[in-house]
């Protein structure tokens, strides 16, 4: 293998809103900066894909709201398992925030007054979520685009990161990875490396994320000996499209619900208040388990799903403030404004990840991580609306963390790290039983069943034992070797990670024999107030506390 060096002050992996943030930041400091994306930069995160909108504070619709109930409601929301620190930032920064992304040139739809204008979303006690239509973090990433090009940051797109530069004292001074296009071995020296790659969706077979989100931040930080926290809690958002197969767990915004949008069954009952007071702007976790719990009992679609329905709406309402959604139901053949929307529930937004501090930092040197791939902020579930706010709020708080710790880094490379990892990827490529495909395939059925909107011990246990029969497959995986890009490749080095994450989050959730928040056990069905503490893993071993 050819080898591509990079050498840089502060390495950001991954492009979407929390990567290009602290990548803006981190240049603010005068220094080298480049960003590294498995995809194409920009497009392969998850944020150019957010519909919703950006929770702020700002009380310029409701005039009562303010940041002490934005924090409340995310506490409440997060079952109390949130870090209370990392909460308090995310609202009290979120405003000046989503200010700076218009100064870089985002637009947010305003009042007539010109004030930006506020929509409720679930969970919320005010209407507090700014947006742009139905496309926000589309909007966002626009901006945060323009400002990169601006600030003439180096973006390298289409390099999966295989593992972190570590050295004899497990200091982190960047990163290596496999060139998609060349499968060439690409290295990136840094002081400060900052870990922004989104969550792990595809761990399951109905997501709504991009195509990119394997896991791969997690299992990097915990091969390099972080932290991770409370990784059981995955919220599977409650409406995802349900056909054609192709466009199965598109994500359909809660903006849709937030507008007035009504989930109906098949046999035409509003059926949200027989679950929650709060109807359909209830939590995700109770939309979810309540839209789950319609089609295991029988009232769902012929396609498994419930209705979502707008037509009593104003069609101008649907065409001005769910623009997308009108669009992206026509592509299928469906008038939102004439008929009901099909859905069901689709993974979308692990609240668990790498335990960070409030300046970003992981309990190894030189590392930071913000976004998705770091954990605490949201507790147990996340309220929509306010994962764009933390790319930007975490976002800047690691640039600015890692641009500070250039200064007093220092690392030795040894370059018996490097010949290990190119050889290890190297003896991938065999003859073997199992293409990694069908092995991804076979891992994300057992999560889907066992492992997925409600949970018991026998189910968590027997994915155990089929996580590990997986892991021993892999050793007879059928790797062909061939010039340029090599999806095989690609599966065989996604899989691993994600048979690690997979493995996390299912002994994650055998350890909280409890329900809260996206953690429900049948056989525990109650919130446990001796479980009101987070769960923290290390590849070290011990499973350790922390008290909320």
């Amino acid at each position: 293998m050819e080898r591509e060096t990079y050498q840089t002050d502060v390495l950001v992996i991954g492009s979407g809103g929390a990567g290009c943030r602290a990548a803006i930041e981190a240049k603010k400091h005068g220094l080298d900066v480049v960003i590294v994306s498995k995809g194409l930069s920009y497009k392969s995160g998850c944020t150019t894909l957010a519909e919703g909108g950006y929770n702020a504070a700002f009380a310029y619709v409701d005039a009562e709201d303010s940041t002490q109930a934005h924090l409340e409601d995310t506490l409440r929301g997060g079952g109390y398992l949130n870090d209370p620190e990392l909460a308090r930032i995310l609202v009290e920064e979120a405003p000046e925030r989503l200010t700076e992304l218009e100064s870089y040139g985002a637009l947010f739809d305003r009042q007539e007054s010109g004030e930006l204008n506020q929509r409720p979303f679930g969970g919320q006690t005010y209407r507090r979520t700014c947006f742009q239509g139905d496309r926000t973090g589309h909007e966002m990433m626009t901006a945060l685009k323009e400002e990169v090009i601006r600030q003439d940051i180096q973006t390298v797109e289409e390099v999966m990161i295989t593992s972190l530069l570590q050295d004899e004292g497990g200091r982190v001074g960047g990163a290596c990875g496999i060139s998609l296009p060349s499968t060439e071995l690409v290295i990136f020296q840094a002081k400060s490396t900052i870990i922004a790659t989104g969550g792990a969706g595809w761990l399951y077979p109905v997501t709504s994320n991009a195509l990119q989100k394997t896991g791969d931040g997690y299992a990097l930080a915990w091969n390099a000996g972080a932290d991770l926290l409370d990784m059981e809690q995955v919220q599977f958002h409650p409406t995802g499209m349900l056909y054609p197969d192709s466009r199965r767990g598109v994500l359909v915004t809660e903006a849709v619900r937030g507008e007035g949008g009504r989930l109906i069954n098949s046999q035409g009952e509003r059926f949200m208040t027989k679950y929650d007071s709060r109807g359909e702007l209830a939590t995700r976790d109770v939309v979810a388990r309540a839209i789950y719990n319609e089609i295991m009992e029988g009232r769902g679609t012929e396609n498994g799903g419930v209705y979502l329905d707008v037509t009593h709406l104003p069609p101008e309402v649907i065409e001005e403030k769910l623009e997308t959604m009108l669009l992206q139901f026509q592509d299928v053949g469906v008038d939102i404004r004439e008929e009901p929307m099909e859905v069901a529930p689709t993974a979308h937004h692990f609240m668990g990840g790498t335990r960070i501090n409030p300046h970003c930092e992981t309990n190894v040197a030189n590392l930071y991580a913000a976004g998705e791939a770091a954990g605490g902020v949201h507790g147990a579930n996340r309220l929509g609306g306010n994962a764009l706010a933390e790319t930007q709020v975490f976002g800047r708080r690691a640039g600015e963390s890692a641009a500070k710790n250039v200064a007093k880094s220092n690392f030795e490379l040894n370059p018996a790290f490097l010949e290990e990892e190119e050889g290890r990827i190297k003896k991938l490529f065999q003859e073997g039983d199992y293409y990694p495909f069908q092995l991804k395939k076979e891992l994300q059925e057992v999560m889907w069943n066992n492992v997925a909107i409600i949970r018991r011990e026998e189910g968590l246990k027997s994915a155990l034992n089929d996580i590990h029969v997986i892991r021993d497959k892999m050793a007879r995986m059928k790797l062909p070797e061939g010039h340029g890009y090599n999806q095989h490749l690609l599966d065989a080095l996604e899989l691993e990670n994600m048979v690690l994450i997979a493995e996390l989050v299912t002994k994650s959730a055998l350890i909280r024999e409890e329900s809260r928040g996206a953690h429900y056990r049948a056989d525990f069905p109650k919130t446990r107030d001796e479980w009101k503490k987070s769960i923290v893993l290390n590849r070290e071993g011990d499973v350790k506390f922390i008290k909320r």
